[in-house]
C-alpha cells in the first residue's frame, strides 16, 4: 500500500513538473548563478537572463528567471563575473589581422634590433616586398630618428617600410622610396620628408608616407579576408563583441559586407569611412548602412599627426623641438567644407586631433557647422592634448579616448610638451565631466588589444610595472563604474547603438563575457591578468 502511495505521489510530481514545464516561456538559453553588472542607467547587478533569438529576453535573479522560462541550452557561470561585451570605440581591426603578416617590432629596444628583427622575418618567409610595424625611437637609448643606411646595404633590391608604432612615420629604404621616386626635394602638404645633413634618412612622417605607400602593392581580397578573420579570432579572445574600425575605404567594407553575410565573420563592425572625396561622394549619396553586424554611418578625418613623431598641431612650439609646430593632415579648409557636407547629412564625423591647436581647430569646426542640430554625437578621436580654455567646447562634441596612450606616452610626452601643457594632456576625468560621457578604445594595433589594459590605465593610470607610484596625473584617473560604461554603453551610444547593446537588459543583443576575475573589485595590479573565459555575440559562444 505504501509503495502504491510513493508511485501515485511521484507520478503527480512528474505531472506537476510538466505542467509546470509547459506553462514557461520558450527560451535558447539561460545563463544561471552569475555575478552580472548589467552596466544599466542605475549600473544594477542580476543573477541570470534569459535569451532567444539573439537577445535578452528577461533579466533578473536565478530563481525567478527558472520560474518562468525553460531554455534549449544552460549556461552556469558557477559565480562568475559577467559584463556586457566590450566596445572597442577606436581600433584598426583590418590593420591589426594585416599586422600578423608583417614584422612585428613592438618592443624593440635598439634600432638594431629592429634589423634583426627584420632579417629574421625575411630569412623564414622570403618576401618580395616587406612591411613592420611598432618600432618606436623614444624606447631606445638613442632617441634619435632612426637611418635607412643599414637597410640599404642588407637589402638592397627588396623594398622595405617600416612604420612606427602610432602609424603616423615610415621608415623606408631606397628601394621602396625608389617605388615612389622620392628624392630630397619631394614634398608634400601635411607631410615631411626627414632629412639629415641634406640626404634622405628614410622617414616619412604623416602624408609624406603615401609618396611610397601609393605605389605599394595592394592586398588582395584573399588575403583582406584572412586578415579579418584573424583579427576575429584575436579579438573574440579578449572579450570585443564589437569593434570601430577608424578607416575603412569602399573595397574593405564591401568584403566585411561579404564575409559577415556568409557566416563566417561575426565581429559586430562600426566603419567609419577614410576620408577621401570619393568616399564622400560615394556614402554621402547610398546613405547609413545598418544590418545587424554593420553600421557605416561615419567618416574618419584627420587633422593632424601624433605627438611621438611631433606631427601633433601644437598653439606653441615644441618643448623639446624650437620653432616646430607640427603638422596638419587635412588642411582647414578641406576640413570646414567637408564638415558642413556631413552636417546636412545623417553621417557623424570623426576627427583625429592630438595637439591643442588641432583640437581648437576642429572643435570650432564641429561646433560651427552643427549650431542648432541636435544629438550628432561628432566625435574628437583621442583628445589627447587640449588648453584648459577648449575643454568648454566640448560641450556638444564627444570625446573617443584611449587611455593607454596616457600610460605609454607619459615617460616622454612632458619632454614635447612642457609642465604647463602637459596638465591638459590625456586629461579623462575632465573630458568626461565637460560632455558627460567618453568612448574608450585600444587604438590597436598601434597599443596592444586588450581591453584590460585599457580599463588598467584608465583607473590606475600606471604601466605593468605599477609605475609611476600612485599613478599618472591621477586627477584625471576614471572610476571603474565609469571606465566599464567607456567600453560598454557609452561607446554604444558614440555608435547610435545604445538600444542595440552595450548593458545586459531586454531587447538587447545578448553580447557578454564570461571573466575569471571580478573586474569591478580585484586589486587593481591583477586587472590586466583578467582572463575571458567565453564571449557571447548575439547568445552564440564564439
Amino acid at each position: 500500500m505504501k509503495f502504491k502511495t510513493y508511485r501515485l505521489f511521484s507520478i503527480l510530481l512528474l505531472l506537476t513538473f510538466f505542467a509546470c514545464q509547459k506553462d514557461k516561456l520558450q527560451a535558447d538559453l539561460i545563463v544561471a548563478n552569475a555575478n552580472i553588472y548589467t552596466v544599466d542607467d542605475n549600473f544594477s547587478k542580476a543573477e541570470s537572463f534569459a535569451v532567444k533569438d539573439g537577445k535578452i529576453l528577461a533579466v533578473g535573479s536565478s530563481s525567478k528567471i527558472n520560474e518562468t522560462y525553460k531554455a534549449i541550452d544552460t549556461l552556469n557561470a558557477n559565480g562568475k563575473t559577467i559584463v556586457p561585451g566590450f566596445i572597442d570605440a577606436h581600433c584598426h581591426f583590418l590593420g591589426l589581422g594585416f599586422n600578423q603578416q608583417a614584422v612585428d617590432l613592438f618592443g624593440t629596444k635598439s634600432f638594431e634590433d629592429v634589423v634583426k628583427r627584420v632579417l629574421d622575418f625575411q630569412n623564414e618567409k622570403h618576401k618580395d616586398f616587406i612591411l613592420g610595424r611598432g618600432w618606436d625611437q623614444n624606447d631606445w637609448e638613442d632617441k634619435q630618428y632612426p637611418n635607412k643606411n643599414l637597410l640599404d646595404k642588407l637589402f638592397p633590391n627588396t623594398p622595405i617600410a617600416l612604420t612606427r608604432i602610432d602609424g603616423h612615420a615610415i621608415l623606408a629604404n631606397q628601394a621602396a622610396l625608389d617605388l615612389g621616386k622620392v628624392t630630397k626635394n619631394s614634398k608634400i602638404d601635411g607631410g615631411e620628408v626627414v632629412l639629415e645633413n641634406g640626404e634622405l634618412t628614410g622617414v616619412l612622417i604623416d602624408n609624406a608616407e603615401q609618396l611610397v605607400m601609393d605605389y605599394w602593392p595592394k592586398p588582395t581580397k584573399i588575403e583582406e579576408a584572412k586578415a579579418l578573420l584573424e583579427a576575429q579570432k584575436i579579438c573574440f579572445d579578449l572579450g570585443l563583441t564589437t569593434v570601430d574600425d577608424a578607416g575603412l575605404n569602399k573595397e574593405s567594407i564591401q568584403i566585411i559586407e561579404n564575409l559577415q553575410a556568409s557566416g563566417k565573420l561575426k565581429m559586430r563592425i562600426y566603419a567609419m569611412v577614410s576620408y577621401s572625396e570619393e568616399n564622400l561622394d560615394y556614402f554621402l549619396n547610398k546613405g547609413i548602412t545598418k544590418t545587424d553586424r554593420l553600421n557605416v554611418r561615419s567618416f574618419k578625418f584627420y587633422a593632424d599627426g601624433a605627438l611621438g613623431s611631433r606631427g601633433a598641431m601644437l598653439k606653441e612650439p615644441y618643448s623639446d623641438k624650437p620653432e616646430h609646430l607640427g603638422l596638419m593632415v587635412t588642411d582647414l579648409e578641406t576640413l570646414k567644407k567637408s564638415a558642413e557636407r556631413i552636417a546636412n547629412s545623417e553621417f557623424q564625423m570623426n576627427t583625429h586631433a592630438i595637439g591643442d591647436s588641432a583640437n581648437r581647430a576642429v572643435l570650432e569646426t564641429y561646433n560651427k557647422v552643427l549650431k542648432g542640430k541636435k544629438d550628432r554625437r561628432w566625435r574628437v578621436e583621442h583628445a589627447q592634448i587640449v588648453s584648459d580654455e577648449d575643454f568648454e567646447l566640448y560641450k556638444n562634441v564627444m570625446p573617443s579616448i584611449q587611455p593607454t596612450h596616457a600610460t605609454s606616452d607619459m615617460y616622454w610626452a612632458e619632454d614635447r610638451v612642457g609642465e604647463e601643457r602637459i596638465k591638459g594632456a590625456y586629461a579623462y576625468k575632465q573630458l568626461l565631466e565637460a560632455y558627460g560621457m567618453v568612448a574608450l578604445g585600444t587604438d590597436f594595433p598601434v597599443e596592444r588589444v586588450s581591453p584590460f589594459l585599457t580599463f588598467y590605465a584608465a583607473v590606475a593610470r600606471q604601466d605593468l610595472e605599477h609605475y609611476p607610484e600612485g599613478g599618472f596625473q591621477m586627477e584625471n584617473a576614471l572610476s571603474r563604474e565609469e571606465a566599464l560604461r567607456g567600453m560598454t554603453i557609452w561607446a554604444a551610444f558614440s555608435n547610435f547603438e545604445e538600444n542595440d547593446k552595450g548593458s545586459i537588459e531586454v531587447g538587447k543583443y545578448a553580447d557578454f563575457i564570461i571573466l575569471d576575475k571580478d573586474i569591478m573589485t580585484v586589486e587593481a595590479k591583477e586587472i590586466p591578468n583578467i582572463k575571458v573565459l567565453n564571449t557571447v555575440v548575439g547568445g552564440e559562444v564564439q
